[in-house]
């Protein structure tokens, strides 16, 4: 089973928030995709204001009905944003002036543009009042993710009633230095029998020992990687754009945010989050797939659940 990419953001030099996105572009990605094994991803449209994010989604949907191979390689859409966390360190990379509480309406403007290919939202929890948005998409079901959050135990327990079901990039999308015990991360971990958990394997994101430690605690069958690979994966060190973003990478690959005080989405490729499941973490065959392949379509409803693998 080939892997099943959650979160991708733009690959091999092509920004899939670009408003000027062409059919060339997204068909040369959806390539480089292929040829690194990839199977299926969600194209992930981040944060901007609704008119622009619901352009950028409908551009998306129209190019991917013109083309076979986006077919192929697109199974649908990731909206990360713009329901999220203002505060500093949980906005992340994130344009905070255009982030905003959740809104039905404006929900809704944002799945029509996607013309039912909204398969995953990501939201701040606390940002939903009455968890309204939250319990919406559960019952289209779209899969709802914590992300860009610092919700408290009660409201995250409360979203998970209303249909909560995975959380965004768990030990990122939040500030360098928490709480040492009353922080999200472990409000999330303590919940693993009800989330989905993604991670961002690329070792910048979450050291190793730290993913080792946090697969532990969430288990393998509840675990899910993901690349949030931006459009600088598969290239090497520069300047690009994601969104209206300016993100500089260097030689260690770590995209930054212009400002240097965030990390800004990753330039990790799956051949590589496979080599370091394997090499790094030590992980099986049986074990690898789980992680990249079934648990991501489990998590969409495309398969059911797995095993009880154990790290």
């Amino acid at each position: 089973m080939k892997p099943f990419d959650l979160q991708v953001n733009g690959y091999a030099g092509v920004d899939f928030n670009s408003p000027g996105l062409e059919s060339a572009d997204l068909r040369r990605a959806c390539q480089c995709l292929r040829d690194d094994g990839v199977g299926e991803v969600l194209a992930t449209v981040i944060t901007d204001g609704i008119d622009a994010m619901c352009a950028k989604i409908a551009r998306l949907a129209k190019l991917r009905e013109n083309d076979p191979l986006a077919q192929e390689i697109i199974a649908g859409f990731h909206i990360e944003g713009p329901f999220i966390s203002g505060k500093a360190g949980f906005v992340g990379a994130h344009p905070v002036a255009a982030v905003q509480p959740a809104q039905l309406e404006l929900m809704k403007r944002l799945l029509h543009a996607g013309g039912g290919l909204v398969r995953l939202v990501t939201l701040a929890p606390e940002e939903d009042a009455g968890f309204v948005v939250t319990r919406f998409l559960a019952e289209q079901e779209i899969v709802v993710s914590a992300g860009h959050s610092d919700a408290g135990l009660d409201a995250l327990k409360g979203a998970i009633q209303a249909g909560l079901s995975m959380f965004t990039h768990v030990g990122n999308g939040c500030p360098v230095e928490m709480h040492r015990h009353d922080n999200i991360v472990q409000r999330a971990l303590s919940l693993r029998d009800d989330l989905w958990m993604c991670f961002i394997p690329d070792g910048w994101h979450v050291p190793f020992p730290a993913l080792r430690n946090y697969l532990r605690c969430a288990g393998l069958e509840r675990s899910i990687m993901v690349t949030d690979a931006i459009a600088a994966a598969r290239l090497g060190p520069g300047n690009y754009t994601i969104g209206d973003q300016q993100i500089d990478i260097g030689r260690d690959g770590i995209a930054w945010a212009a400002d240097g005080e965030h990390f800004a989405g990753s330039t990790i490729t799956m051949p590589r989050v496979l080599r370091i499941l394997r090499e790094e973490l030590r992980l099986g065959f049986a074990e690898v797939e789980l992680l990249t392949a079934a648990n991501p379509r489990a998590a969409l409803g495309l398969l059911p659940a797995g095993g009880h693998a154990r790290l």
